[in-house]
């Protein structure tokens, strides 16, 4: 953009470039048959171009770059660059230059200028430069204000303005999903490429929050070796979309000081790196991710340690732990009721004792299941005698029962 504002004493020309990568030439092949008229004319002229790939010269493809013809897309994450150059284009000097460059979107205005300290004069067919760079944080209408005042060797004061309006969008989309298992919390990344250029997959990784471990499940361990579930490749390709997942862990002293988290709790944020055409990077961070922790009740039960496969008929053990998830202490008795493919073996109705707020208590069981297939583990009660409240847990999981014997001996 060149702005030359009408002047009576002097005369600036203002200059405003967007400084974007190059892109690759590309040829447009003409060809014929070998019978037609021109032979091998065309042929020859392609082979001499110096924009065509050696033996490619019918794909399209070139090996020179060529300057970008329009100002070109932003998207959210990437990184605006803008060349400013104001030249003094008239025969006396000017002084007390100031130029600036503020950055106006629907919720801001930042100012971009390297230095906000005016020049003290600039001589005929000099010029005043600068480089603005902005990593984009906001869709919608962006403007550029540029702004240059000066004064005249006559001691006259002007000043003019110029704004410079582009749009940014969507570059890519990132959908959440959340899954819990027990205390652990599984994340479910989905991120698609919205844009008409691949995109080359830098770097994608959750930063937890002060609450949390987390370990990245998206590679796949190989006589000792770690290798990508995506392949070695790690471009996303125009409209393809890509998961990743992500399993995050309490942390040993919050889970023992608070029992079970509670309530809505911070994740963590997700960083997301990517290259476009000949380098151009982008960033796009998330805000910190909330998830509202799942209610248990007054007691929670959970399977610690459970077997796979059991024979039928035959005895298992598994180990269940009860936490306290109430303001209050509690004394807790366990009866154990039997089902029609499932038994308990051991003494119902025994003492537990008193559990405190916040406290656990780890209890093996003894079970024998008299039916083959998926069987459900049920039939727990646990009864507060204080408050003589009783609690049932069915379904808590489930194990396959097969038996050991062939089918006739069963």
């Amino acid at each position: 953009f060149n702005v030359r504002p009408p002047l009576s004493h002097s005369e600036l020309l203002f200059v405003m470039m967007r400084l974007t990568k190059p892109t690759l030439f590309t040829n447009l092949p003409v060809t014929c048959e070998d019978r037609d008229l021109p032979g091998d004319l065309f042929g020859q002229l392609m082979r001499q171009d110096p924009s065509t790939i050696k033996g490619a010269e019918t794909l399209m493809l070139g090996e020179m770059l060529t300057l970008p013809q329009n100002f070109g897309n932003i998207f959210l994450g990437e990184t605006f660059s803008s060349y400013i150059s104001v030249h003094n284009d008239s025969s006396q000097v000017v002084k007390d230059i100031l130029v600036k460059a503020d950055l106006q979107t629907s919720s801001q205005r930042l100012n971009l200028s390297a230095s906000n300290s005016a020049v003290a004069e600039l001589k005929p067919e000099c010029c005043i430069d600068d480089v603005i760079h902005h990593e984009v944080k906001e869709i919608g209408t962006h403007i550029l204000v540029c702004a240059v005042s000066y004064t005249t060797q006559q001691g006259e004061k002007l000043y003019f303005r110029k704004f410079f309006k582009f749009q940014v969008s969507y570059g890519s989309v990132v959908t959440l999903c959340f899954c819990a298992q027990t205390d652990e919390v599984f994340l479910e990344a989905q991120i698609q490429n919205i844009t008409t250029s691949p995109m080359f997959m830098e770097k994608v990784s959750l930063e937890p929050s002060m609450m949390y471990n987390v370990t990245e499940l998206n590679t796949v361990t190989q006589a000792d070796k770690g290798e990508s579930t995506f392949g070695k490749m790690s471009y996303l390709q125009p409209m393809d979309t890509r998961q990743y997942l992500y399993c995050l862990k309490p942390k040993p002293e919050y889970a023992e000081k608070a029992g079970i988290i509670k309530g809505v709790t911070v994740i963590g944020k997700l960083d997301i790196v990517w290259k476009t055409n000949l380098g151009e990077r982008g960033r796009l961070q998330t805000s910190q991710l909330q998830r509202m922790a799942p209610g248990y009740g007054d007691i929670r039960l959970s399977l610690d340690l459970i077997p796979d496969t059991v024979n039928l008929e035959e005895p298992f053990d598994i180990i269940c732990k009860i936490t306290n998830c109430s303001e209050r202490t509690m004394d807790l008795v366990l009866e154990m009721c039997n089902t029609s493919s499932i038994h308990w073996c051991g003494i119902s109705g025994r003492q537990l004792g008193k559990l405190s707020p916040g406290a656990f208590l780890s209890l093996p069981l003894t079970v024998l299941s008299s039916v083959q297939g998926l069987q459900s583990i049920s039939g727990l009660r646990l009864t507060d005698t204080f408050l003589k409240r009783t609690y049932e847990y069915d379904d808590i999981a489930q194990v396959c029962v097969v038996c050991p014997f062939t089918s006739n001996e069963c």
